[in-house]
Protein backbone atom coordinates (compact mmCIF):
# COMPACT_ATOMS: atom_id res chain seq x y z
CA UNK A 1 0.00 0.00 0.00
CA UNK A 2 1.12 3.69 -0.69
CA UNK A 3 1.70 5.34 2.95
CA UNK A 4 2.01 9.14 3.36
CA UNK A 5 3.80 10.14 6.87
CA UNK A 6 3.60 13.63 8.32
CA UNK A 7 6.49 15.78 9.59
CA UNK A 8 9.81 16.41 8.95
CA UNK A 9 11.68 15.54 12.49
CA UNK A 10 13.78 12.87 14.18
CA UNK A 11 10.72 11.43 15.12
CA UNK A 12 9.03 11.30 11.73
CA UNK A 13 12.46 9.69 10.40
CA UNK A 14 12.63 7.07 12.92
CA UNK A 15 8.76 5.96 12.02
CA UNK A 16 9.39 6.18 8.29
CA UNK A 17 12.16 4.27 8.80
CA UNK A 18 10.83 1.59 10.60
CA UNK A 19 7.84 1.14 8.22
CA UNK A 20 10.13 1.19 5.06
CA UNK A 21 11.03 -2.24 6.21
CA UNK A 22 7.65 -3.39 5.84
CA UNK A 23 7.28 -5.52 3.03
CA UNK A 24 3.18 -4.63 3.00
CA UNK A 25 4.23 -0.93 2.02
CA UNK A 26 4.71 -0.20 -1.38
CA UNK A 27 5.11 3.61 -1.53
CA UNK A 28 6.09 5.92 1.36
CA UNK A 29 5.47 9.89 1.21
CA UNK A 30 6.58 11.81 3.38
CA UNK A 31 5.23 15.39 4.12
CA UNK A 32 7.58 17.52 4.60
CA UNK A 33 10.05 15.32 5.77
CA UNK A 34 14.16 16.05 5.37
CA UNK A 35 17.40 14.92 3.69
CA UNK A 36 17.18 11.95 6.18
CA UNK A 37 13.81 10.98 5.09
CA UNK A 38 14.49 11.12 1.53
CA UNK A 39 16.56 8.58 1.68
CA UNK A 40 13.50 5.83 3.10
CA UNK A 41 10.68 7.78 0.75
CA UNK A 42 9.93 10.27 -1.57
CA UNK A 43 9.78 13.91 0.61
CA UNK A 44 6.74 15.88 -1.01
CA UNK A 45 6.51 19.62 -0.10
CA UNK A 46 3.25 19.88 1.48
CA UNK A 47 2.88 21.65 5.19
CA UNK A 48 1.13 18.93 7.60
CA UNK A 49 -1.06 21.51 8.19
CA UNK A 50 -2.62 22.34 4.81
CA UNK A 51 -4.97 19.78 4.62
CA UNK A 52 -6.46 20.46 1.19
CA UNK A 53 -3.53 19.90 -0.13
CA UNK A 54 -3.11 16.89 1.58
CA UNK A 55 -6.61 15.36 0.66
CA UNK A 56 -5.50 16.37 -2.95
CA UNK A 57 -2.14 14.37 -2.66
CA UNK A 58 -4.01 11.23 -0.86
CA UNK A 59 -6.98 10.80 -3.79
CA UNK A 60 -4.30 11.57 -6.27
CA UNK A 61 -1.52 8.77 -5.63
CA UNK A 62 -3.82 6.22 -3.99
CA UNK A 63 -2.59 6.52 -0.39
CA UNK A 64 -4.03 4.12 2.49
CA UNK A 65 -2.72 5.28 4.55
CA UNK A 66 -1.91 8.35 6.48
CA UNK A 67 0.33 8.30 10.00
CA UNK A 68 0.45 11.58 11.79
CA UNK A 69 3.79 12.26 13.19
CA UNK A 70 3.59 15.56 14.88
CA UNK A 71 0.86 17.40 17.68
CA UNK A 72 -0.14 20.23 15.46
CA UNK A 73 -2.16 18.46 12.48
CA UNK A 74 -3.91 16.18 15.23
CA UNK A 75 -4.96 19.27 17.67
CA UNK A 76 -6.31 21.03 14.14
CA UNK A 77 -8.25 18.16 13.34
CA UNK A 78 -6.74 16.47 10.94
CA UNK A 79 -8.52 12.97 11.80
CA UNK A 80 -11.77 14.72 11.84
CA UNK A 81 -11.23 16.10 8.52
CA UNK A 82 -10.67 12.79 7.00
CA UNK A 83 -13.78 10.93 8.88
CA UNK A 84 -15.64 14.02 6.97
CA UNK A 85 -14.99 13.74 3.32
CA UNK A 86 -16.73 10.67 1.40
CA UNK A 87 -13.36 10.37 -0.55
CA UNK A 88 -11.39 10.31 2.39
CA UNK A 89 -13.38 7.87 4.98
CA UNK A 90 -11.44 4.42 4.31
CA UNK A 91 -8.58 6.11 4.34
CA UNK A 92 -6.86 5.19 7.54
CA UNK A 93 -5.60 7.98 9.89
CA UNK A 94 -3.10 6.83 12.71
CA UNK A 95 -3.99 9.69 15.29
CA UNK A 96 -6.79 10.64 17.54
CA UNK A 97 -9.33 12.82 16.67
CA UNK A 98 -9.63 16.90 17.68
CA UNK A 99 -11.18 15.62 20.98
CA UNK A 100 -8.97 12.67 21.65
CA UNK A 101 -6.19 15.82 21.19
CA UNK A 102 -7.11 17.76 23.26
CA UNK A 103 -5.32 15.44 25.77
CA UNK A 104 -2.29 17.25 24.50
CA UNK A 105 -3.89 20.28 22.95
CA UNK A 106 -5.23 21.97 26.27
CA UNK A 107 -3.32 21.10 30.19
CA UNK A 108 -6.73 21.90 31.67
CA UNK A 109 -8.42 19.35 29.64
CA UNK A 110 -6.47 17.06 30.79
CA UNK A 111 -6.08 18.09 34.09
CA UNK A 112 -10.49 17.99 34.70
CA UNK A 113 -10.21 14.24 32.45
CA UNK A 114 -7.54 13.05 34.80
CA UNK A 115 -9.33 14.38 37.60
CA UNK A 116 -12.81 13.07 36.58
CA UNK A 117 -11.75 9.46 36.46
CA UNK A 118 -9.14 9.03 39.60
CA UNK A 119 -5.95 9.08 37.43
CA UNK A 120 -3.18 10.77 40.21
CA UNK A 121 -1.72 14.03 39.24
CA UNK A 122 -0.40 17.02 40.66
CA UNK A 123 -3.29 19.66 42.12
CA UNK A 124 -3.85 22.77 40.09
CA UNK A 125 -5.34 25.70 39.20
CA UNK A 126 -5.88 27.60 35.80
CA UNK A 127 -5.54 31.51 35.37
CA UNK A 128 -6.43 34.27 32.43
CA UNK A 129 -5.58 37.40 32.16
CA UNK A 130 -8.90 38.62 33.36
CA UNK A 131 -8.34 36.67 36.45
CA UNK A 132 -4.59 37.60 37.05
CA UNK A 133 -4.56 38.96 40.11
CA UNK A 134 -5.85 35.76 41.84
CA UNK A 135 -3.59 33.87 40.41
CA UNK A 136 -0.70 36.35 42.25
CA UNK A 137 -2.76 35.39 45.00
CA UNK A 138 -2.56 31.51 44.67
CA UNK A 139 1.03 31.75 44.63
CA UNK A 140 1.63 33.85 47.62
CA UNK A 141 -0.46 30.90 49.46
CA UNK A 142 0.89 28.15 48.00
CA UNK A 143 4.72 26.64 48.50
CA UNK A 144 7.50 26.46 46.48
CA UNK A 145 9.20 25.83 44.04
CA UNK A 146 6.17 26.53 41.24
CA UNK A 147 5.33 24.92 38.19
CA UNK A 148 3.40 27.18 35.42
CA UNK A 149 2.38 25.93 32.24
CA UNK A 150 0.65 27.26 29.14
CA UNK A 151 -2.39 25.19 28.45
CA UNK A 152 -1.65 25.16 24.93
CA UNK A 153 0.40 23.28 22.27
CA UNK A 154 4.24 25.27 22.60
CA UNK A 155 6.48 22.47 21.27
CA UNK A 156 7.74 21.23 24.42
CA UNK A 157 9.01 24.62 25.67
CA UNK A 158 5.24 25.94 28.00
CA UNK A 159 6.59 24.76 31.17
CA UNK A 160 8.59 27.15 33.42
CA UNK A 161 9.56 26.05 37.26
CA UNK A 162 10.32 29.12 39.52
CA UNK A 163 11.87 28.96 42.83
CA UNK A 164 10.85 31.81 44.65
CA UNK A 165 7.16 33.85 44.30
CA UNK A 166 8.23 36.77 42.76
CA UNK A 167 10.01 35.26 40.14
CA UNK A 168 6.38 33.25 39.81
CA UNK A 169 4.43 36.16 39.55
CA UNK A 170 7.07 37.55 36.72
CA UNK A 171 6.76 34.47 34.95
CA UNK A 172 2.49 34.39 35.21
CA UNK A 173 2.60 37.95 33.68
CA UNK A 174 4.78 37.40 31.31
CA UNK A 175 2.88 34.56 29.33
CA UNK A 176 -0.56 35.90 30.03
CA UNK A 177 -0.01 39.83 29.54
CA UNK A 178 2.99 39.23 26.89
CA UNK A 179 2.13 36.29 25.33
CA UNK A 180 5.47 34.47 25.97
CA UNK A 181 4.28 31.28 24.07
CA UNK A 182 1.66 32.86 21.75
CA UNK A 183 -1.78 31.72 22.15
CA UNK A 184 -0.40 28.81 24.15
CA UNK A 185 -0.08 30.78 27.06
CA UNK A 186 -3.50 32.93 26.87
CA UNK A 187 -4.17 30.47 29.88
CA UNK A 188 -2.10 29.41 32.40
CA UNK A 189 -2.02 26.34 34.78
CA UNK A 190 -0.35 26.59 38.16
CA UNK A 191 0.16 23.54 39.94
CA UNK A 192 2.02 21.15 42.71
CA UNK A 193 5.78 20.96 42.28
CA UNK A 194 6.06 16.68 42.57
CA UNK A 195 9.23 15.59 43.41
CA UNK A 196 10.66 12.36 41.57
CA UNK A 197 11.87 10.85 38.49
CA UNK A 198 10.63 11.32 35.41
CA UNK A 199 9.58 8.67 32.68
CA UNK A 200 7.80 8.33 29.13
CA UNK A 201 5.34 5.71 28.89
CA UNK A 202 3.14 4.90 25.10
CA UNK A 203 0.78 2.84 24.41
CA UNK A 204 -0.81 2.47 20.81
CA UNK A 205 -5.22 2.32 21.17
CA UNK A 206 -7.56 1.21 18.56
CA UNK A 207 -10.76 3.37 20.56
CA UNK A 208 -11.46 -0.32 22.43
CA UNK A 209 -8.03 -1.68 23.96
CA UNK A 210 -4.46 -0.71 24.08
CA UNK A 211 -0.63 -2.10 23.62
CA UNK A 212 1.94 -1.04 25.68
CA UNK A 213 5.15 0.04 24.00
CA UNK A 214 8.73 -0.34 25.27
CA UNK A 215 8.93 2.49 28.20
CA UNK A 216 11.69 5.85 27.58
CA UNK A 217 13.24 8.74 29.44
CA UNK A 218 13.98 11.56 27.69
CA UNK A 219 16.14 15.04 28.96
CA UNK A 220 14.33 18.33 28.15
CA UNK A 221 16.62 20.65 29.61
CA UNK A 222 19.40 22.32 27.48
CA UNK A 223 22.47 21.88 30.20
CA UNK A 224 23.90 19.12 31.93
CA UNK A 225 22.54 18.05 35.26
CA UNK A 226 19.50 19.20 34.08
CA UNK A 227 19.71 22.93 34.41
CA UNK A 228 19.15 25.79 31.75
CA UNK A 229 15.69 26.20 30.01
CA UNK A 230 13.29 23.06 28.52
CA UNK A 231 13.76 22.06 24.93
CA UNK A 232 11.91 19.79 22.81
CA UNK A 233 14.48 17.09 24.13
CA UNK A 234 18.10 16.36 24.34
CA UNK A 235 18.09 12.16 24.12
CA UNK A 236 16.57 9.16 25.58
CA UNK A 237 16.89 6.17 26.75
CA UNK A 238 15.15 3.09 26.85
CA UNK A 239 14.29 0.59 28.36
CA UNK A 240 14.23 2.88 32.02
CA UNK A 241 15.88 0.89 34.87
CA UNK A 242 13.18 1.74 37.71
CA UNK A 243 10.40 0.76 35.56
CA UNK A 244 10.34 -2.63 36.77
CA UNK A 245 7.46 -5.12 36.74
CA UNK A 246 5.76 -3.72 40.02
CA UNK A 247 6.15 0.00 38.94
CA UNK A 248 4.60 -0.93 35.43
CA UNK A 249 1.80 -2.71 37.02
CA UNK A 250 1.09 0.46 38.88
CA UNK A 251 1.09 2.61 35.88
CA UNK A 252 -0.62 0.24 33.81
CA UNK A 253 -3.80 -0.50 36.62
CA UNK A 254 -3.53 3.25 37.76
CA UNK A 255 -3.13 5.50 34.85
CA UNK A 256 -3.39 2.98 31.52
CA UNK A 257 -6.42 1.62 31.75
CA UNK A 258 -8.49 4.25 33.61
CA UNK A 259 -7.68 6.52 30.43
CA UNK A 260 -8.22 4.23 27.86
CA UNK A 261 -11.75 3.74 29.78
CA UNK A 262 -12.46 7.22 30.18
CA UNK A 263 -11.76 8.14 26.81
CA UNK A 264 -14.38 5.25 26.23
CA UNK A 265 -16.84 6.69 28.47
CA UNK A 266 -16.66 10.23 26.68
CA UNK A 267 -17.07 8.48 23.86
CA UNK A 268 -14.02 9.87 22.37
CA UNK A 269 -13.12 7.11 19.52
CA UNK A 270 -8.92 7.13 19.87
CA UNK A 271 -7.20 5.53 16.97
CA UNK A 272 -3.14 6.40 17.96
CA UNK A 273 -0.52 6.65 20.20
CA UNK A 274 -0.82 7.97 23.62
CA UNK A 275 2.31 8.99 25.59
CA UNK A 276 2.14 9.69 29.15
CA UNK A 277 4.70 11.54 30.27
CA UNK A 278 5.12 10.32 34.17
CA UNK A 279 6.90 11.02 37.27
CA UNK A 280 7.50 8.56 40.25
CA UNK A 281 7.49 9.91 43.37
CA UNK A 282 8.55 7.23 46.05
CA UNK A 283 7.59 4.36 43.94
CA UNK A 284 3.94 5.71 42.53
CA UNK A 285 3.70 6.86 39.09
CA UNK A 286 1.93 10.72 39.11
CA UNK A 287 1.13 11.51 35.71
CA UNK A 288 2.72 14.90 34.25
CA UNK A 289 1.24 15.35 30.84
CA UNK A 290 -0.26 13.76 27.82
CA UNK A 291 0.68 13.53 24.75
CA UNK A 292 -1.28 12.48 21.51
CA UNK A 293 1.70 11.14 19.60
CA UNK A 294 5.32 9.79 20.14
CA UNK A 295 7.70 11.25 21.76
CA UNK A 296 10.77 12.78 20.50
CA UNK A 297 13.74 12.17 21.19
CA UNK A 298 11.90 9.17 22.65
CA UNK A 299 10.78 7.36 19.32
CA UNK A 300 14.32 7.46 18.06
CA UNK A 301 14.96 5.12 21.23
CA UNK A 302 11.53 2.98 20.94
CA UNK A 303 10.95 2.60 17.57
CA UNK A 304 13.76 0.84 16.98
CA UNK A 305 13.30 -1.48 20.07
CA UNK A 306 9.66 -2.59 18.30
CA UNK A 307 10.53 -5.98 16.40
CA UNK A 308 6.49 -6.11 14.75
CA UNK A 309 5.93 -4.84 11.43
CA UNK A 310 4.71 -1.40 12.23
CA UNK A 311 2.15 -1.39 9.29
CA UNK A 312 0.46 -4.65 11.14
CA UNK A 313 0.03 -2.63 14.22
CA UNK A 314 -1.01 0.52 12.67
CA UNK A 315 -3.50 -1.59 10.60
CA UNK A 316 -4.96 -2.94 14.07
CA UNK A 317 -5.53 0.29 14.96
CA UNK A 318 -7.42 0.88 12.16
CA UNK A 319 -9.58 -2.18 12.08
CA UNK A 320 -9.90 -2.09 16.31
CA UNK A 321 -8.26 -5.63 15.94
CA UNK A 322 -5.05 -4.21 18.53
CA UNK A 323 -6.13 -7.08 20.76
CA UNK A 324 -4.55 -9.39 18.12
CA UNK A 325 -1.54 -8.55 18.15
CA UNK A 326 1.50 -8.92 20.74
CA UNK A 327 4.56 -6.29 21.40
CA UNK A 328 7.74 -7.61 20.44
CA UNK A 329 10.71 -5.68 22.09
CA UNK A 330 14.36 -6.02 21.47
CA UNK A 331 15.84 -6.93 25.05
CA UNK A 332 19.09 -4.55 24.18
CA UNK A 333 19.27 -1.01 25.49
CA UNK A 334 18.69 1.84 23.23
CA UNK A 335 20.12 5.29 23.48
CA UNK A 336 19.88 8.52 21.71
CA UNK A 337 21.83 11.61 21.77
CA UNK A 338 20.43 14.57 19.98
CA UNK A 339 22.97 17.23 18.38
CA UNK A 340 21.32 20.77 18.34
CA UNK A 341 22.10 24.01 16.98
CA UNK A 342 24.46 26.83 18.72
CA UNK A 343 21.83 29.10 20.77
CA UNK A 344 18.78 26.46 20.61
CA UNK A 345 16.01 26.52 22.14
CA UNK A 346 16.08 30.27 22.16
CA UNK A 347 17.30 31.93 18.63
CA UNK A 348 19.71 30.03 16.31
CA UNK A 349 20.99 30.19 12.88
CA UNK A 350 19.88 27.81 9.87
CA UNK A 351 22.28 26.75 6.84
CA UNK A 352 24.93 25.06 9.00
CA UNK A 353 26.82 22.67 6.18
CA UNK A 354 26.72 19.32 7.73
CA UNK A 355 29.50 16.68 7.38
CA UNK A 356 28.85 13.23 8.39
CA UNK A 357 31.82 11.14 8.50
CA UNK A 358 31.10 6.71 8.38
CA UNK A 359 29.06 6.26 11.59
CA UNK A 360 29.26 2.22 12.85
CA UNK A 361 26.94 0.86 15.27
CA UNK A 362 24.54 4.01 15.10
CA UNK A 363 21.45 4.66 13.36
CA UNK A 364 21.52 8.58 12.48
CA UNK A 365 18.19 10.13 12.79
CA UNK A 366 17.48 13.46 10.83
CA UNK A 367 15.44 16.18 12.73
CA UNK A 368 15.96 19.90 11.44
CA UNK A 369 17.70 18.71 8.10
CA UNK A 370 17.23 19.98 4.56
CA UNK A 371 19.18 19.21 1.18
CA UNK A 372 19.90 22.67 -1.05
CA UNK A 373 20.50 22.79 -4.73
CA UNK A 374 24.21 22.05 -4.57
CA UNK A 375 23.75 18.76 -2.55
CA UNK A 376 24.69 19.99 0.76
CA UNK A 377 23.25 18.76 3.77
CA UNK A 378 22.58 21.79 5.95
CA UNK A 379 20.84 22.23 9.25
CA UNK A 380 17.35 23.64 9.31
CA UNK A 381 16.20 23.65 12.84
CA UNK A 382 17.31 23.69 16.34
CA UNK A 383 17.41 20.33 16.99
CA UNK A 384 19.52 18.58 14.01
CA UNK A 385 20.49 15.17 14.47
CA UNK A 386 19.53 12.38 16.65
CA UNK A 387 22.22 9.26 17.07
CA UNK A 388 21.15 6.12 17.85
CA UNK A 389 22.67 3.29 19.38
CA UNK A 390 21.86 -0.44 20.90
CA UNK A 391 23.69 -2.00 23.75
CA UNK A 392 23.98 -4.59 26.33
CA UNK A 393 23.90 -2.17 28.80
CA UNK A 394 22.54 1.40 28.63
CA UNK A 395 26.41 2.70 29.37
CA UNK A 396 27.20 0.66 26.33
CA UNK A 397 24.85 1.82 24.13
CA UNK A 398 25.50 5.60 24.81
CA UNK A 399 29.34 4.74 24.44
CA UNK A 400 28.10 4.29 20.84
CA UNK A 401 26.22 7.23 20.40
CA UNK A 402 28.73 9.72 21.87
CA UNK A 403 31.72 8.43 19.37
CA UNK A 404 29.34 8.54 16.22
CA UNK A 405 28.01 12.11 17.24
CA UNK A 406 31.78 12.94 17.73
CA UNK A 407 31.66 12.02 13.66
CA UNK A 408 29.06 14.85 12.71
CA UNK A 409 29.78 17.90 12.23
CA UNK A 410 28.61 21.38 11.56
CA UNK A 411 29.37 24.55 12.86
CA UNK A 412 27.96 25.83 16.33
CA UNK A 413 26.96 21.79 17.00
CA UNK A 414 25.96 21.22 20.66
CA UNK A 415 25.20 17.96 22.32
CA UNK A 416 24.43 17.23 26.17
CA UNK A 417 27.03 14.65 27.39
CA UNK A 418 25.36 13.35 30.40
CA UNK A 419 22.51 11.62 29.15
CA UNK A 420 21.30 9.13 31.14
CA UNK A 421 23.25 10.66 34.44
CA UNK A 422 20.13 9.90 37.07
CA UNK A 423 19.55 6.09 36.34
Amino acid sequence: MNILLLGSGGREHAIGWKVSKSPKVETLFIAPGNTGTSEIGKNIPISIDDFTSIRQFVLDNNIKMVIVGPEDPLVNGIADFFLADKLLQKVSVIGPLKRGALLEGSKEFAKQFMNRYGIPTASYRAFTKENLAEGNTFIDHSQPPYVLKADGLAAGKGVVICQTANEARQELYSMLMESKFGSASSRVIIEEFLKGIELSVFVLSDGKTYKILPEAKDYKKIGEGDTGPNTGGMGSVSPVSFADADFMEKVEKRIIIPTIEGLKSDKIDYRGFIFFGLINVKGDPFVIEYNCRMGDPEAESVIPRIQNDLIDLFSAVASQQLEKETILSDPRYAATVMLVSKGYPDKYEKGKTIRIEKTEESIIFHAGTKTEESGNTVTNGGRVIAVTSFGSSMRDALAKSYKNAGKIEFEGKNYRRDIGFDL
